[in-house]
């Protein structure tokens, strides 16, 4: 577990980003925003999702500093939303 909040610590995203995922955490729904996300599996553990959404944030984030036609800007804070939520959850439950 606590690999995962160690790697999600040391994300250097722009500032007005991590912001916006830090207000958007405060109205996350997790069983409504991480299907569709993740999609329709069963529910992941807190660290388990951590570490899925980990893996997509690294696509989107290699997306967004390369040639930035096709980054879906939407769907990136999505990921980082529920990955502060996520976070938020776990640290609270252990």
């Amino acid at each position: 577990m606590q690999h995962c909040l160690t790697r999600l610590a040391q994300l250097k995203r722009p500032r007005i980003m991590m912001r916006a995922a830090r207000i958007g955490a405060q109205d996350n729904r997790r069983n409504v925003h991480l299907p569709r996300i993740l999609g329709p599996a069963q529910m992941p553990s807190h660290g388990d999702a951590i570490t899925r959404l980990l893996e997509l944030e690294d696509e989107l984030n290699t997306r967004r500093t390369g040639d930035g036609v096709s980054y879906p800007m939407l769907r990136h804070l999505d990921v980082m939303i529920a990955l502060v939520a996520e976070a938020r959850l776990l640290r609270t439950s252990a």
